[in-house]
């Protein structure tokens, strides 16, 4: 286990042998199920090829995907403890090549969120999102009733967990789609991707500001 007094996390290898306190277990264990049996699959209504993620599968193989929770005794008040998974994160990703820092995900599982109603988790996911993307990364946010679209097909609802979470990733030229509308995030966006754009890329761009 590592962590401070904020968070908890371990990675999905010792979750799977479950070296992890068995107050956590249960729902640590279906979070990393649906990881390796949703998200590493296709499905019918993705709208493309290949999986839901490409990038657990090549993370769950290189060790490289963690599950963390909120200590005990952070209470209600959960930005302590996405202040600390961002600062873990950045600490982890410190030690890696850039292609593995590609791969690097946290998970921070919250199973005592409504899971009826995402409104909360939102919440959550919308007031840490401004911080992250200025360092350069990702979170999102997975529901059992998430209402966010796919981005190939606007029925396929792919942010659907079992367990209320958020994800940490870092942030890549191909999240353009996840910024649009918001002049914040797409400043930090064009400062660091800018002019490396793949034309494809600016295709999405330009469709979207014309």
């Amino acid at each position: 286990m590592r962590g401070d007094e904020r968070i908890h996390f371990w990675t999905a290898a010792e979750v799977a042998r479950a070296e992890v306190p068995r107050r956590h277990l249960p729902y640590l264990r279906e979070v990393l199920e649906w990881s390796s049996e949703f998200l590493v699959s296709g499905h019918p209504e993705l709208g493309r090829s290949g999986p839901v993620c490409p990038y657990t599968q090549p993370s769950l193989r290189k060790q490289l995907f963690h599950l963390a929770v909120p200590a005990d005794g952070v209470g209600a008040d959960l930005s302590s403890a996405v202040g600390s998974l961002r600062a873990w994160y950045e600490r982890l990703a410190a030690g890696l090549e850039e292609d593995d820092q590609e791969l690097l995900t946290l998970l921070l599982v919250l199973p005592h969120f409504d899971r009826t109603d995402s409104a909360e988790l939102d919440g959550l996911q919308r007031a840490a999102k401004d911080a992250f993307v200025a360092d350069g990364l990702m979170i999102g946010q997975f529901h059992p009733v998430c209402e966010e679209p796919g981005l190939w097909n606007s029925l396929f609802r792919p942010l659907r967990a079992p367990v209320p979470l958020l994800a940490v990733r870092k942030l890549l030229v191909f999240d353009l789609p996840f910024l649009l509308g918001d002049d914040v995030h797409m400043d930090h966006y064009l400062r660091r991707f800018a002019p490396d754009i793949p034309a494809r890329v600016r295709g999405q761009l330009v469709s979207r500001m014309g």
